[in-house]
């Protein structure tokens, strides 16, 4: 069965993909594969989120194929900084935060 997470980014197309680590029925690394599976989604950046941080987390899933770690609590005076350089250079907003 495909995770839910996994069919609505197949359908959303998103340019990139916050996935908690520790979820019911998939956990991150279960949806990241199914994500790099897929050939229309395994391009997409997917940044590894949790709020149960311990020590080598990060090396753990950069190693699985995250391509950044972040963990809870997040800031939000620098989270858009933060994820913003994962995404494609035309779609940074340079200093400016787009309203969409």
């Amino acid at each position: 069965m495909v995770p839910r997470h996994v069919r609505l980014a197949r359908q959303l197309h998103p340019d990139l993909i916050l996935c908690d680590l520790q979820m019911p029925v998939a956990d991150g690394y279960e949806v990241l594969s199914r994500l790099r599976e897929d050939p229309d989604l395994r391009d997409v950046p997917v940044i590894a989120l949790t709020a149960y941080s311990m020590s080598g987390d990060r090396a753990n899933v950069l190693v699985a194929g995250f391509d950044g770690y972040l963990s809870k609590p997040i800031d939000p005076e620098t989270f858009v900084a933060q994820i913003e350089k994962y995404l494609r250079p035309e779609l940074r907003s340079g200093g400016t935060v787009r309203r969409t």
